[in-house]
């Protein structure tokens, strides 16, 4: 693997109190070898050449630990712009000897990702959880494990995450979906839809939550209009028709799909809203607290 130099790996964020409750972003690799056909991260303005070439960082466990003994123990967001469970992390270890720093400095985590690699890391984030808060969101854009071989071709399919999250759920670390994106024509249907939900109540998801459509911009576009042609013929013209050069490309029968959306989450009592997701999982942290210390108390 290539190593490319890092000045950081910690970065503050502005908006976390409205996105999952993050206080910083961490990215261990830059690049992607995934090839979801509509990654937001192919966009010029995130600068990243040749996207679907992993590279991890120089230093980047010498500079996560200096950071972490200077910084208040808050939720560290992991994987926003590069899937920390790469084919490569298996062999380099970068994320699972994070995680250990991490739980060194008391910080909690929220994860994104596609790939049930995750499961090799349970014993740390079940450590992270007893004295901080742990979220893990997988993204699953699909029930139908075909179409998830088009859409995300190099990763594993939705049910195999759908069963990751059972496991981390069976663990007691709180686990569940993004539903971002919802592809436009592709996969904006009520059946899709209420399958998905169906099937995240049957493995233990927490919670699901989407908005319903897909981002669009730069070579972005280009390339997921590339992948149409190869995939889904005359969709790219659709797109071009209804959408044009639109950055925010929300589904058109939203409001009806969005209804039908939160009537079976509620039916199967799964979180959707943002502020009800945050407040649940760090609430799990007062549960732990608890039980931990009940046991510290019982053994003694």
């Amino acid at each position: 693997m290539e190593f490319i130099k890092a000045k950081t790996i910690l970065t503050k964020v502005k908006y976390g109190a409205n996105w999952y409750g993050i206080d910083y972003n961490m990215n261990l690799y830059k690049g992607c070898t995934h090839g979801c056909i509509y990654c937001d991260s192919r966009s010029n303005c995130y600068h990243i050449d040749n996207f679907d070439i992993v590279r991890g960082k120089e230093n980047a466990l010498y500079i996560l630990e200096k950071e972490l003994s200077k910084k208040s123990r808050e939720i560290i967001g992991i994987g926003a712009m590069s899937d920390t469970y790469n084919p490569l992390e298996q062999q380099y270890e970068q994320t699972r000897k994070a995680l250990e720093l991490i739980e060194k400095y008391g910080f909690g985590v929220s994860i994104d990702t596609k790939s049930d690699l995750i499961l090799r890391d349970i014993d740390l984030l079940k450590k992270i959880n007893l004295n901080n808060n742990v979220i893990i969101k997988f993204t699953i854009t699909t029930p139908n494990d075909e179409l998830s071989k088009i859409i995300e071709p190099n990763v594993c399919v939705s049910s195999r995450r759908l069963k990751a999250i059972k496991i981390l759920n069976d663990n007691g670390i709180f686990a569940g979906i993004m539903m971002n994106p919802v592809l436009p024509f592709i996969t904006d249907n009520e059946k899709d839809i209420k399958e998905l939900v169906r099937l995240a109540s049957e493995n233990g998801a927490k919670f699901i939550h989407t908005y319903m459509g897909m981002t669009l911009r730069e070579n972005q576009r280009d390339y997921y209009y590339e992948k149409l042609d190869e995939n889904f013929k005359e969709l790219k013209e659709k797109y071009m028709k209804y959408y044009g050069d639109g950055y925010d490309c929300i589904v058109p029968n939203y409001k009806k799909l969005y209804k039908i959306f939160t009537e079976e989450c509620d039916r199967y009592g799964i979180l959707y809203n943002m502020e009800d997701i945050i407040k649940a999982y760090k609430k799990m942290k007062i549960n732990n607290k608890q039980i931990s210390f009940f046991w510290k108390w019982k053994s003694n």
